[in-house]
């Protein structure tokens, strides 16, 4: 829709439309005027930035936003020296909230320079009643701050925002409410996230995110396979569809869809040449849905499957659903499906109650399944989880020692697997000039493995034969090839 949107054509003196997202182009548009008088007034453009923390769904929802600001008139300053500055938080840990304490007193410090700034924060750590108090105490120079659930009325706010000389605060505890079709600003001009549904049932006794992200609301499957259209008439090759927990996509939906039906669909469209998707419950994967991987040309080799612990008593605690036995019998189920598929993962070590029994239960898993990589986490209390009251806390000194142990056999097993691939030709979308050292390109494999490669940026966004000729634990080196 907003393609088709010419916000000079729109009336802001009649009244705001009810409608989403029409209204939110009209605030966008009284935006718009708003900043071409404040640069007339300055003599100089606006600038913004855009900083987020978190998940890829956090990712996903900073494209809108800046799409957003990019609209409004304002130009990306590149950092946080800027004029408009919103920070899309994260809460899954306490670290994480701490971080942005952190930031908010360099950004004062910004502002006391910058008479014009703005701060704004959003997203997940906004839907705790907690922060939002501590920051109206002791933050008072925030101007904005909002949550998930209204994140799509950002217009909104941000002309509320310039309009008062107070903080403004508008954090919803809930929505049914889904809006989509609202501007956005990709990192990727290749590739893309796309949300498939937004919230949580599975209240993980750990987890925080069902609190602030809310039920489970699937989209409807015309909507985001018009989305990917879009997309692929954009020049997107690859689409990554997001999910707090994709496999149960659509059970809300009276009949209900399957997530492996959404992902037929979305192989039908043209121009598309790659899907990922995140993430998947082990309780939740399907036979259908392995059945779709295993027949799918453009489906990813990838499966993230988080396992958190090996310990079925563990697994209980943490309220996962399934146990030890389930995981592996699932993994088996792929495995024999898709032989060459790569299964990453991830684990927990020292939850509440956790012996070296229970450890070594999860070692033996890594052990049996042999993932591909894992991103492994030391247990840490997180206010307003079940497992934060609960007895037996592992002591510090007991934590580390074990997250070194399986650290260690996760990388033996995931450097000896990915040494298998040393000498083969694999297909790399090229996604980026390396970091490092200019001459090389750098990309991903249909595995999700990163390739550096020597090349020159005009093969960004292409996907390119490597042969892979240097195997480095987790990356490799490769060399063009014409096969």
């Amino acid at each position: 829709m907003y393609q088709e949107i010419d916000l000079d054509n729109i009336d802001i003196n009649a009244e705001p439309p009810v409608e989403e997202p029409k209204r939110q182009y009209y605030f966008l548009a009284k935006c718009r005027r708003l900043l071409k008088n404040k640069e007339q007034e300055l003599g100089r453009k606006l600038t913004c930035h855009t900083e987020t923390f978190g998940c890829q769904m956090n990712a996903r929802d900073s494209e809108k936003l800046a799409g957003i600001l990019e609209l409004a008139g304002f130009e990306e300053a590149g950092s946080e020296e800027a004029d408009f500055v919103i920070y899309n938080t994260c809460t899954v840990r306490e670290n994480a909230n701490n971080r942005v304490y952190g930031r908010l007193g360099y950004l004062h410090n910004l502002k006391k320079k910058n008479r014009q700034m703005r701060i704004a924060l959003c997203g997940c750590m906004m839907q705790e009643a907690s922060v939002v108090e501590k920051l109206k105490k002791s933050y008072r120079f925030v101007d904005l701050i909002f949550g998930t659930h209204n994140l799509y009325q950002f217009a909104e706010l941000l002309y509320r925002c310039y309009e008062s000389d107070k903080m403004v605060v508008d954090v919803w505890e809930q929505s049914a409410q889904i809006v989509e079709d609202l501007p956005v600003e990709r990192k990727y001009p290749f590739k893309s996230g796309v949300n498939i549904m937004f919230g949580c049932n599975n209240f993980c006794s750990y987890c925080i995110v069902p609190y602030v992200r809310g039920r489970e609301k699937s989209r409807e499957p015309r909507e985001i396979v018009r989305e990917v259209e879009r997309l692929a008439a954009d020049g997107v090759v690859e689409v990554m569809l997001l999910g707090q927990n994709v496999n149960s996509y659509g059970q809300t939906f009276d009949p209900p869809v399957s997530f492996a039906s959404l992902l037929r669909e979305v192989e039908r469209i043209e121009g598309i040449k790659r899907i990922r998707f995140m993430t998947s419950h082990p309780k939740d994967l399907s036979e259908e849905l392995i059945e779709v991987m295993a027949h799918s040309k453009k489906i990813c080799r990838h499966l993230h499957l988080p396992l958190q612990s090996g310990s079925s008593r563990i697994l209980k605690a943490m309220n996962r659903k399934y146990d030890k036995e389930s995981y592996l019998r699932l993994v088996e189920k792929v495995r024999q499906a898709m032989p060459d598929l790569a299964i990453t993962t991830d684990i927990i070590v020292g939850f509440p109650g956790e012996t070296e029994e229970d450890f070594l239960e999860t070692m033996d898993v890594v052990q049996k399944v042999g993932f591909d990589s894992a991103f492994t986490f030391l247990y840490s209390k997180r206010s307003g989880t079940p497992a934060a009251k609960m007895e037996c806390q592992v002591p510090e000194e007991l934590l580390k020692p074990r997250f070194d142990r399986l650290l260690k056999l996760v990388q033996e097993i995931a450097a000896q697997k990915a040494q298998k691939l040393t000498g083969s030709i694999q297909t790399v979308l090229v996604e980026s000039v390396n970091d490092h050292d200019a001459s090389l390109v750098t990309g991903k494999m249909d595995n999700n493995a990163t390739v550096h490669l020597k090349g020159t940026p005009d093969l960004i966004g292409k996907l390119v034969a490597v042969r892979l000729e240097e195997c480095r634990g987790f990356y490799y080196y490769g060399k063009l090839t014409d096969a």
